[in-house]
């Protein structure tokens, strides 16, 4: 029986080859806080709506936005769109543009002080209409009501609330072609845990994140090879695009768990990127949940291999651990943290920061203590 739920549908959706600039048509009138970083913005990447913004109205460009954004940087955009008096923001590029101007969005229209809302549904009030365009397919941010922001003692902190889910979102496959095999790979991995932690969400599985996530993982699995051998073939990057968006919209309503809360310190010590954070944890947190998750991981290794459907759940859980680990390997990424100078020294530290992040590990199929957790990463070593 399906537990009751609120479930959130996503916003209005614009796909397609270079439909970027109708974007411009969709926002109300008066200033926009255009919230971007500055590599989308050599790449030229903007180009196109920022001509088609400032033919009828003011832009305020914030293009500051780093990786793992910091309160810092969030705390600038909001200013720089006060300043401007902005009256609509559209987040452009990756998953930390995209969170930056979802919650600059939010603090210009709520006027709420950024401390009051760090947690699930503590964001009550009205934000500015707002929009959002992904350049990787990856982060799923464009669907999702949450936002992260790298606060003091280098720690994640998140807002999860309805309010940050924009009104429109633009996948727009132009946007990703000729990416780096690197990103590309980290960010399809990305996607594709999105997928598989929606699906085993303790709190909140339901049917409808179910159907999102087992078709977000088809459309990932079989391109995410194709994009980074083949960077410009354009099917397989909009296949990418929707996986990635299918995913977030499986993870905005039943969360994602371990693997993303033991990935967290490695970004946030580290700065290594999100994907690849979460490509190093897949493999221990996922062997440590198979016996619990066993027939939800059976279910979805049928959709990465379907010989797997004539094994018992017990070695169908597994293979959907191999297979996964197969992907990663196959895309480029190196899969153990000593690939990327993190110490096994490190493990106990990392354990203590990783139990920060309650409100992702309430979500795991199975509890993860702080000497769990320590053992994850001596595994991931």
């Amino acid at each position: 029986m399906t537990n009751s739920q609120i479930l959130h549908p996503g916003p209005r959706l614009l796909i397609g080859h270079g439909r970027t600039p109708e974007l411009a048509g969709l926002l109300p009138g008066g200033p926009v806080l255009l919230v971007t970083d500055r590599s989308v913005r050599t790449m030229g990447l903007l180009d196109p709506l920022l001509t088609e913004l400032e033919r009828e109205r003011e832009v305020v460009l914030f293009d500051g936005v780093e990786a793992d954004p910091s309160r810092a940087t969030l705390m600038a955009a909001v200013e720089a769109g006060r300043a401007g008096g902005a009256t609509s923001v559209v987040g452009f590029g990756g998953g930390s543009p995209m969170d930056v101007a979802k919650l600059a969005a939010y603090l210009l229209g709520s006027g709420d002080d950024l401390d009051t809302i760090w947690g699930v549904g503590l964001a009550r009030g009205r934000r500015l209409p707002l929009a959002l365009v992904p350049t990787t397919a990856g982060t799923g941010s464009e669907a999702t009501p949450v936002a992260i922001i790298t606060v003091e003692g280098a720690e994640k902190r998140g807002v999860n609330a309805a309010p940050l889910i924009p009104d429109v979102a633009v996948l727009d496959a132009s946007l990703t072609l000729g990416k780096p095999r690197g990103l590309t790979a980290a960010t399809g991995i990305d996607a594709m845990v999105h997928a598989v932690e929606a699906y085993t969400s303790a709190k909140a599985k339901n049917p409808v994140s179910d159907m999102q996530g087992r078709e977000a993982l088809r459309l990932l699995s079989a391109n995410l090879i194709t994009v980074c051998e083949e960077p410009s073939n354009v099917a397989a990057r909009e296949a990418m695009l929707v996986g990635a968006h299918l995913a977030g919209l499986a993870f905005a309503n039943a969360p994602v768990a371990g693997v993303h809360a033991l990935a967290y310190p490695l970004g946030g010590i580290h700065h290594l990127p999100h994907g690849l954070s979460n490509a190093l944890m897949l493999r221990p947190v996922l062997s440590f949940n198979a016996e619990a998750a066993r027939e939800p991981y059976a279910e979805l290794a049928a959709i990465l291999d379907p010989a797997v459907a004539t094994l018992g759940t017990q070695a169908a859980a597994a293979q959907l651990v191999e297979r996964l680990e197969e992907l990663v390997i196959a895309s480029g990424l190196k899969p153990r943290l000593r690939d990327h100078g993190i110490g096994r020294e490190e493990a106990a530290m990392l354990a203590r920061e990783a139990m920060k992040q309650t409100r992702l590990l309430v979500n795991n199929p199975v509890p993860i203590s702080e000497a769990d957790a320590q053992r994850l990463y001596e595994a991931a070593w």
